[in-house]
C-alpha cells in the first residue's frame, strides 16, 4: 500500500497542484479516481467520508486527511523539506503568491475553461468576456515578474511554483489561446518548470482522461 492516497481527476488544476508535488518530491502515492462529472462529489458519502466540502484534491496520509491544495502543498513541503519557502519572510511571500494565484491566475482560469469545455450550456458570452479580460490582466502580472527571476520566489521553484502550474499545462484548444505564447516569460517559467524531475503533464499523471474514461 503506498504512503500516500490523493483523491483526484484529470481535469482538476486544482488537483494537479497536489499530484505533481507528490510526483516533485518522489513521494510513493496513489491517485484514487473521483468521477466527478457524474456527481461523485456530491454525493452523501462522499461529502461524509472524504471531504464535507465536495471537492478535489484530497490527500489521504495515514490518520491524515487534507484538503486545500495549497494546505497539502504546505503539508508535502514540510514533511519533505523540498520545495518549500526558507524562512519567514520567503514563507509569506509564497503565501501572497499563492493566494494571488488561488484568486487571480487559476481561480478564473479553471472556470473559464470549465465553461467552454465542460458546462452544458456554455458559458455566457458575456461571462466569458468578463473572465477573460481578468485572465488577460492577472496573467500579465505574473508574466511581469516572472520577466525578471526564474521562479517566482527567485532562483529556485517553491511550492508557490507548484501552485501556479494548476491549469497552465492543459491544452491551448481547451481555453481557445496559448498561455505561453501570450505571456512569454510565463511560457520560459513553464519549460523551466518542465525540467523538473518528476514534471508530468496532468492528463499523464491523474486518471480520467479522456472524458468519460474510467479512473
Amino acid at each position: 500500500m503506498s504512503e500516500f492516497e490523493l483523491y483526484c481527476m484529470a481535469q482538476s488544476g486544482n488537483a494537479y497542484r497536489a499530484a505533481l508535488m507528490l510526483n516533485l518530491i518522489g513521494a510513493d502515492w496513489t491517485p484514487v479516481w473521483v468521477d466527478f462529472f457524474n456527481g461523485a462529489t456530491r454525493t452523501a458519502e462522499y461529502r461524509t467520508e472524504v471531504n464535507e466540502m465536495g471537492e478535489v484534491p484530497v490527500l489521504m496520509h495515514g490518520t491524515k486527511k487534507l484538503s486545500q491544495s495549497g494546505v497539502i502543498l504546505t503539508y508535502l513541503a514540510r514533511r519533505s523539506g523540498k520545495f518549500a519557502p526558507q524562512g519567514d519572510d520567503e514563507e509569506l511571500e509564497s503565501l501572497r503568491w499563492i493566494v494571488f494565484d488561488n484568486q487571480k491566475v487559476n481561480g478564473f482560469l479553471g472556470p473559464y475553461r470549465f465553461l467552454k469545455n465542460f458546462a452544458k450550456p456554455a458559458g455566457d458570452p458575456a461571462v466569458m468576456t468578463f473572465l477573460k479580460g481578468r485572465i488577460d490582466g492577472n496573467l500579465a502580472i505574473v508574466d511581469k515578474r516572472l520577466s525578471t527571476r526564474d521562479f517566482l520566489l527567485g532562483s529556485r521553484p517553491t511550492i508557490a511554483d507548484v501552485s501556479l502550474a494548476g491549469y497552465l499545462y492543459y491544452p491551448a484548444e481547451e481555453f481557445g489561446f496559448a498561455i505561453g505564447k501570450d505571456h512569454p516569460a510565463i511560457g520560459a517559467w513553464m519549460d523551466r518548470m518542465k525540467t523538473l524531475p518528476g514534471w508530468q503533464h496532468p492528463y499523464e499523471l491523474m486518471p480520467g482522461h479522456p472524458l468519460g474514461a474510467r479512473g
